[in-house]
């Protein structure tokens, strides 16, 4: 297997806008970016990459002002973007760039539901497709410096080096096992996430025991939850850098007056003591005093030993189905999904999560709905008002 990896540098807006023009003429290419965010908020890009088939290609874009081509072809409907493990590559597309990588194909999905293994990394699916071990020895470089070294430019291209041949192998397997579709509706749903702006005011749900404060505290975390991400991204820092989570739980729950008080709680940022405290005071007092009709209700608490068995019999379902499907369990239905699906059960109110229609709703889903519908008769008599 001959594959060209000797890195090609790219640092001008001509010779990117016709590279972009040629790729544009393609089915599909491959494409990764290594960034920096240690101390930010956002993912600030240090190097985009892309393989074609032909040659590993390193845009810079601290040097290339203009992206607009590279922003086409990113948008391009016509050629698939290639990507393994895609979260944090999306997220440096659509700061850099303000667009989202479309169509898409994440090899990691991708590999999993061709059942060459869950949650691959792409070292170990170069390995286990190609028989090639790649260097990883650069993973955490400082990418924003110049020049890169000869280490960091060898590690870069080979990033995207293989991974069209890899795709190749996968979109066999993939149409053998009538899963393409599959796995381009859950791409789709990437890119789709990707694009749509956060909800901060559901943030608050995410923290961990915010079940045991009650709706006068909720109110108070649910308003932290939104201004630390509002300042976060302002500031570009890392939201943690401003306030941990267990520090805007106590918040909620201490509800501090003073700034004595305020920075007496563990993991109170220095930035936001220095900067923020008046700030902080300000809303916990102001969230304090809305009247009881704002405030969120209590959050759920965790399952207990008996309606975790409504979970264990929805979950059996989907064990049986991926056995006969050979798949992995976790691709037929996700954890949280279990949960949702309980806790409606529980509530007399069966609803599926979005992630059981699709695709999902003919093969597992379906049956995971009329098993639900059961338990909720069940429980109702077993538990009657």
């Amino acid at each position: 297997m001959t594959i060209p990896i000797e890195p090609i540098w790219v640092d001008d807006k001509a010779t990117l806008d016709n590279l972009c023009t040629a790729w544009m003429q393609q089915a599909a290419i491959a494409i990764d970016t290594e960034f920096m965010r240690s101390s930010t908020y956002y993912p600030h890009a240090g190097l985009i990459q892309v393989g074609d088939g032909k040659g590993c290609y390193l845009i810079d874009p601290l040097a290339i002002k203009d992206l607009s081509s590279l922003t086409r072809l990113m948008t391009h409907p016509d050629t698939v973007k290639v990507i393994h493990s895609c979260s944090e590559d999306l997220e440096v597309f659509r700061f850099l760039l303000g667009v989202v990588p479309s169509p898409l194909m994440d090899t990691q999905i991708a590999a999993a539901y061709a059942n060459m293994g869950f949650s691959l990394g792409y070292a170990a699916l170069i390995n286990d497709q190609l028989g090639i071990a790649l260097d990883k020895g650069e993973t955490r470089s400082d990418w924003m410096q110049r020049p890169l070294s000869q280490s960091q430019l060898h590690y870069a291209a080979l990033d995207v080096a293989y991974l069209l041949i890899v795709y190749g192998k996968i979109l066999v397997a993939l149409k053998a096992l009538g899963r393409l579709d599959w796995v381009r509706e859950e791409c789709a749903i990437l890119v789709s996430a990707a694009n749509t702006d956060d909800d901060y005011s559901e943030a608050y749900t995410k923290i961990k025991l915010a079940w045991k404060l009650f709706p006068d505290q909720l109110v108070v975390l649910q308003q932290l939850c939104i201004w630390r991400e509002t300042q976060a991204r302002l500031s570009d820092v890392p939201r943690n850098r401003l306030m941990k989570e267990n520090a805007a739980w106590e918040v909620a729950r201490k509800k501090p007056t003073n700034t004595k008080q305020l920075a007496a709680i563990d993991g109170m940022g220095h930035r936001t003591l220095k900067e923020h405290s008046d700030e902080v005071l300000a809303l916990v007092a102001t969230a304090s005093a809305l009247p009881a009709e704002s405030h969120p209700p209590r959050l759920p608490k965790p399952l207990t030993p008996a309606q975790g068995d409504i979970l264990k019999a929805l979950k059996s379902i989907a064990l049986d189905v991926a056995q006969a499907q050979a798949i992995t369990s976790e691709i037929i239905v996700r954890k949280k999904d279990l949960e949702q699906l309980t806790r409606s059960v529980l509530a007399g109110e069966v609803a599926l999560p979005a992630s059981l229609q699709g695709w999902r709703y003919e093969v597992v889903g379906k049956l995971m709905e009329v098993k639900a519908q059961e338990l909720a008769v069940q429980f109702d008599c077993e538990n009657p008002i």
